[in-house]
């Protein structure tokens, strides 16, 4: 019974955990840092849709959106950090470029997984739902040309 109550609980803080939201600051990656290695062994490309985060798997689509001018992007986590405090996720150069924080350096955002709408639940796919999908079945790491303003 109790092996039971304990596997229940586990299974309930996972499934928060996955629909969570992190809210906290974003910064990103210097442009010295392009082509060196990532932490799940791949190259680091400034052009990517990247980004590094302390917990979510390696692979993992994340939504980022920025509070302060609503702007959102997609990224991939590949690397791991940040490592300072009051910062949730390192962005790649573009990422960034993209949600308007490179001048600011840092900037307040929300972070969610991203759930893809799958096809069969649309009649036609839009365009960044299939740009999604070909990248979840081909696993192409960079770059993901795709962004919500």
């Amino acid at each position: 019974m109790i092996k039971k109550i304990i596997l229940t609980s586990l299974f309930s803080i996972c499934i928060t955990y996955i629909h969570a939201q992190d809210i906290g600051n974003a910064t990103f990656y210097s442009n010295k840092l392009h082509g060196h290695r990532t932490a799940n062994g791949g190259i680091y490309h400034k052009d990517s849709m990247t980004c590094a985060h302390k917990t979510y798997p390696f692979g993992t689509l994340l939504k980022v959106k920025d509070t302060h001018n609503a702007k959102e992007v997609i990224v991939k986590v590949t690397d791991r950090g940040p490592f300072g405090k009051r910062l949730i996720i390192d962005l790649s150069y573009r990422a960034a470029k993209e949600l308007g924080i490179i001048r600011r350096g840092v900037a307040p955002v929300e972070v969610s997984i991203f759930e893809p709408v799958h096809a069969s639940d649309k009649p036609l796919c839009d365009l960044q739902t299939c740009n999604i999908l070909h990248l979840l079945d081909t696993h192409i790491s960079y770059p993901l040309p795709f962004h919500k303003e």
